[in-house]
């Protein structure tokens, strides 16, 4: 256990020793991971509710999850879903993890679960039942269920966990941003390990009205597996999506007592602000490359180390383009010999679960040796003239993978992972 103080930031390696999942196109780490791999797209028609006036009908929908088999039925009524798939993907890390948490030690273990907005659909309900039916049909549960920090506290509320419980709300920068906070508070040795990760299940009507009239949302209503469309010169915009990733992070020294298998090494991570507007990214990326050049700084890394780069990619005009830009700011010539990938053509934007999730991916890929493709990648385009992996995967050795996650109000938050040569 490393000590607490500026010492153990220096000396401290920080590991992954587990891994979850739930997402549009699986709802456990393996079965993601061969949906991904495969180039298969979780993106349809909403199911969730029938809203024949809204102009965006598709979206990236978690299928067939049964929160029962995570979570006791009592406290299933008591949790919007962006807490219950938040409970599911931390469930499947702790398994993954092999983790016993000692009842006579949980303080030393610590949860982060980020979110992009919290209960949205529950905020929706009960607005819309106290206009329409009065005060007396609001649930008395309507605060405990909406509030962003609920995921993070079920979680420690399933496990029995009496260490830091924190939930960040920072829009789509929300899980890459839990597991650079984790990184920090593992290297302060305040905690042995943190179940971390981010969440998201937002979809309902005055949200995806609210994208489409900010002309966020791609309008491919008639060929939702292809409306994702990362770094494609005919993308029109994102698909709004929900899920969850989680990892465990932990202390090197305490894996290796407990015997736990280590997928890789966090090596670092940083976080920036644009500062440039409320919604749209700064042209020119700048945000975005200090964002990436100081979580290399962080991780004691140069920009040649780095084999595949996880994007932001959401399959927006703007933002593709100045993602791409920034990339090329951040890693000069290298950015032309390192591989790229979204996986957003995939699974949608999860929003505040996107860079957790996308820190799965690239976990996996570290593993495994294969990159996951940009899929629905057909017409290029010249701003945006990287290497893609276009459409079908490719194995390769990644020695070390980044992973972008840029979000409302200029938030940016970058994460490398690298591979463990313990």
């Amino acid at each position: 256990m490393a000590g607490a103080g500026e010492d153990s930031e220096l000396v401290e390696r920080i590991v992954v020793t587990g891994l979850g999942a739930v997402t549009p196109i699986g709802n456990t780490t393996a079965e993601f991971w061969e949906n991904l791999i495969a180039g298969k797209s979780g993106i349809a028609r909403i199911t969730h509710f029938d809203e024949p006036g809204l102009d965006v009908k598709i979206a990236g929908e978690v299928k067939d999850f049964q929160p029962k088999q995570y979570e006791r039925l009592s406290e299933v009524r008591r949790m919007d879903r962006f807490a219950q798939l938040a409970v599911g993907a931390a469930s499947q890390a702790i398994e993954d993890a092999g983790l016993e948490i000692d009842p006579d030690d949980t303080d030393r273990v610590g949860v982060m679960m980020n979110t992009g907005g919290g209960g949205i659909p529950t905020i929706t309900r009960e607005v819309q039942n106290f206009y329409t039916k009065g005060q007396r049909r609001v649930s008395p549960l309507f605060i405990p269920m909406f509030a962003p920090n609920m995921a993070a506290a079920q979680i420690s509320l399933n496990w029995g966990i009496h260490g830091p419980v924190r939930g960040s709300v920072a829009a789509c920068a929300a899980g890459a941003q839990a597991y650079v906070d984790a990184w920090h508070q593992l290297r302060r040795g305040e905690v042995d390990y943190v179940v971390t990760g981010g969440t998201e299940a937002g979809i309902d009507p005055v949200s995806l009205a609210a994208f489409n009239n900010m002309r966020a949302l791609s309008r491919r209503n008639d060929d939702p597996e292809h409306a994702s469309r990362p770094f494609d010169s005919e993308r029109d915009g994102f698909v709004f999506a929900e899920g969850s990733g989680a990892m465990i992070l932990e202390l090197e020294s305490h894996a290796k007592a407990r015997g736990a298998r280590i997928y890789a090494e966090l090596a670092g991570g940083a976080m920036t602000s644009d500062a440039f507007h409320i919604t749209a990214p700064s042209e020119d990326g700048t945000g975005a490359m200090k964002a990436m050049k100081k979580a290399l700084e962080a991780s004691g890394m140069e920009p040649e180390e780095i084999t595949y780069l996880c994007a932001h990619g959401t399959s927006t005009p703007l933002g593709d383009k100045a993602e791409t830009l920034a990339i090329k700011r951040a890693y000069g010539a290298h950015a032309y010999d390192m591989v790229v990938s979204s996986i957003k053509g995939h699974i949608g934007h999860l929003v505040g679960a996107a860079g957790a999730v996308a820190g799965v991916a690239s976990v996996k890929a570290i593993e495994m040796g294969v990159v996951p493709p940009t899929i629905n990648y057909e017409f290029p385009d010249p701003d945006c003239d990287l290497d893609y992996v276009p459409n079908v995967a490719r194995e390769m050795p990644v020695a070390a993978a980044m992973i972008n996650a840029f979000g409302f109000g200029g938030q940016n938050a970058v994460v490398v992972f690298r591979r463990y040569d313990g």
